[in-house]
């Protein structure tokens, strides 16, 4: 008897287990799971899902039920009860919300569990029952009844960025894509000086799906052979076509691919040269040249010469667009071709001497030209060939400039400095100035200055046209006027001048040290600080250095224009006087002309300029900031068409064909990866930036590129 209760017990309960579970019917189903937040971790870079949420089932409110030994008739066990004898095992437990099935899953998974043999009760233990409650639950599938069926299928593979080109181009991209892939590729090696221009170049053609660049269905287009022969004109522009290997496109697809490869760097090599320069101003100037010198974008260079209706006309565009440079462009072609070119020459024969006593001056039909070469003011007759007292001093002070004896004889020695370089040196000449228009900015502004130091000139542009032009002097060779691009920011009417440092130690001190009342007698003041440095300056009046008028475009050389009381300078030939600023011979028709760019609605005048002097200082500011660019132009093309040479009073010239000749001198790029990975292997893997190489100062961060800070005022020490 007490063998068949026992297994009434056990089959009630299993029955009751059954019903009460997810599998059970749907009244006694749970709940939609809901949808789970998605976390993102920091340290495992991806998203994370989070364990299910834990909730305890709640406990059954029947009374707890006694132990089956001490009841001592049991009766038969209903169904309700069942579900509560299985509730001590859920309380024990935490489970997870359970998901809600189709009824047909449901009735399927019941129907063979509902019959119990009697074998197997038995052998189940009496915690068999909670023990095995929490199987039902995880014997579920997710909610969504799919998800299993969608889960085993295989993942769909990526999409084929190559699936979009022409069959007839996909082989060859195919083949550009596996030659990037490769880590050690000697072809690539070839082509590339650096790895990270590699890189710009393959980010270049991945984001074309790999497509070759000057291919069409493995043909050569018509755009390839335009940028081709536009590079191989590179001597219009100055430079040289054996820098630049334009490739043939001929042989396999593996030759092909290379050629396409090739071209493209060729390509941004030929645009970085004509537009930045060929190599890093820092070899031609390290402390007196600050420059843009602005490479183009590699990305750029391709995309507009690839989608160009007119390739070469694109490739072209790179070089500067200064009408100083086209002009110099124009001459250039001339010189090296049948046209005259070139500046006119004083032909040598008998000596031009000054007239002596009462003696007529001599003529010569020589001597108009020499007028011309001297910048001399014709106010008679041009065509006058008589070389008079006028002239003869114009030569004493050439000729004191350039070291000769000045005594005013024009002989074979001083025709050959006024012609001077040949004409072979002239076109190198035109190179230099080439090469160094493109250090400036592409754009030189609607209005803004230009100062010519080896012309000794300053001129104004307002809007595209030259409004006006005067005289200056620049500093000595050994204070050089550097070579910038900054903005006039405002001008300083009656200014102080405070002397620099360098000025008061090499100069003023040991002229004080000799006589203690020099300086007193020059206007200067001189006050000794607490820490027993010496400062000197000047207050504003007629004697000042600066005059009455300073223009400020601040910069790091600490240079400006100003007014100057020592006006006799701007009478010599070659005006190299200053410590490095310039100084202008009218400032205030200058004034005058900036204010009226700058400031229109005011009606200046340099009589208004000049009744604003006396003894205080004042700060005009412009408005509309106006460009200044101080050039080193020894080579021009005047208003009427001639090139003028200059002479070359800081040797920059020298110097910039001397870089541009080593630069010549080309290193294949597996030899500059050798040296590269050479430096690397000595540095434990490191790969130091190159500081001499071109490339590098340019897209590497190498020095002479780094922006040095301007400040907004220039400090109150000033060179002059």
């Amino acid at each position: 008897m007490h063998g068949v209760r026992y297994d009434r017990i056990l089959a009630s309960t299993a029955l009751a287990l059954i019903l009460a579970g997810p599998l059970g019917s749907a009244a006694n189903a749970a709940p939609p799971r809901p949808p789970q937040p998605v976390y993102y971790s920091p340290w495992f870079g991806g998203p994370i899902q989070p364990p299910p949420r834990a909730i305890p089932q709640r406990k059954a409110a029947t009374k707890k039920p006694a132990p089956a030994a001490a009841a001592p008739t049991p009766a038969p066990t209903p169904a309700p009860a069942a579900t509560d004898a299985a509730a001590p095992a859920t309380t024990e437990t935490v489970a997870t919300i359970p998901t809600q099935q189709p009824a047909a899953a449901a009735t399927a998974a019941v129907a063979p569990a509902a019959p119990v043999p009697a074998a197997v009760a038995p052998a189940a233990p009496a915690a068999a029952p909670a023990a095995a409650a929490p199987a039902a639950p995880a014997a579920a599938p997710p909610a969504d009844a799919a998800a299993p069926a969608v889960a085993a299928e295989p993942a769909a593979p990526p999409p084929d960025p190559l699936a979009s080109l022409d069959p007839a181009d996909r082989p060859f991209a195919e083949k550009i894509r596996d030659l990037f892939a490769s880590k050690d590729n000697k072809v690539l090696d070839k082509i590339f000086a650096t790895r990270k221009e590699r890189g710009q170049v393959e980010a270049f053609y991945q984001a074309r799906a790999f497509a070759p660049v000057w291919l069409d269905k493995g043909v050569e287009t018509a755009r390839a052979k335009a940028v081709a022969a536009r590079i191989n004109d590179a001597e219009s522009d100055g430079l040289d076509s054996k820098d630049y290997r334009t490739p043939t496109f001929a042989g396999s697809q593996d030759a092909l691919v290379e050629a396409d490869i090739k071209l493209s760097q060729t390509v941004i090599t030929y645009a970085r040269h004509v537009q930045a320069g060929r190599f890093a101003f820092t070899r031609v100037s390290n402390n007196n040249v600050e420059l843009p010198q602005a490479p183009p974008d590699p990305a750029d260079v391709l995309t507009k010469v690839s989608t160009a209706a007119n390739a070469a006309k694109a490739l072209d565009e790179f070089s500067p667009q200064h009408p100083a440079y086209k002009k110099l462009k124009a001459v250039l072609a001339e010189m090296r071709g049948k046209g005259a070119g070139g500046t006119p020459e004083i032909l040598d024969g008998q000596p031009l001497k000054p007239a002596t006593g009462k003696a007529q001056p001599m003529e010569d039909e020589r001597v108009p030209l020499l007028r011309e070469k001297l910048g001399l003011t014709v106010t008679g007759d041009p065509s006058d060939r008589q070389y008079d007292a006028k002239l003869v001093e114009a030569v004493k002070k050439y000729q004191k400039t350039v070291e000769l004896p000045a005594n005013g004889i024009v002989d074979s020695k001083t025709i050959k400095e006024l012609n001077g370089p040949a004409r072979h040196q002239q076109v190198d000449i035109v190179v230099a100035n080439m090469e160094r228009w493109r250090w400036y900015p592409r754009d030189l502004g609607k209005d803004h200055v230009i100062v010519n130091q080896p012309e000794f000139m300053l001129r104004v542009y307002h809007e595209g046209a030259n409004v006006w032009t005067t005289k200056v002097v620049i500093g000595k060779p050994s204070m050089q006027t550097p070579l910038l691009s900054e903005t006039m920011k405002y001008v300083t009417i009656n200014p102080t001048w405070n002397v620099p440092p360098s000025i008061v130690h090499n100069e003023y001190l040991p002229a004080l040290a000799q006589d203690p009342t020099v300086l007193a007698r020059m206007g200067l003041k001189v006050v000794t600080e607490r820490d027993g440095s010496v400062h000197i300056y000047q207050p504003p009046g007629d004697a000042n250095a600066l005059g009455r008028i300073r223009f400020n475009f601040p910069n790091r050389f600490l240079v400006y224009q100003h007014d100057t009381p020592d006006k006799q300078y701007f009478n010599d030939v070659v005006r190299a006087q200053s410590h490095g600023c310039m100084r202008v011979q009218d400032p205030a028709k200058y004034a005058e002309v900036l204010f009226n760019i700058a400031r229109p609605s005011e009606s200046w005048t340099a009589e208004k300029v000049k009744r604003m002097y006396g003894s205080a200082e004042q700060d005009i500011q412009l408005p509309l900031p106006i460009w200044v660019h101080l050039t080193y132009q020894t080579a021009m093309v005047d208003e009427n068409g001639k090139l003028q040479v200059f002479r070359d009073v800081y040797g920059l010239d020298t110097r910039t064909l001397a870089a541009i000749k080593n630069e010549r001198t080309v290193v294949e790029p597996q030899q500059e990866r050798k040296k590269e990975d050479q430096v690397a292997a000595s540095n434990g893997g490191r790969r130091m930036p190159r500081t001499v190489s071109f490339f590098d100062s340019l897209f590497g961060g190498g020095r002479g590129f780094s922006p040095q800070p301007m400040p907004q005022r220039p400090v109150p020490v000033y060179r002059r």
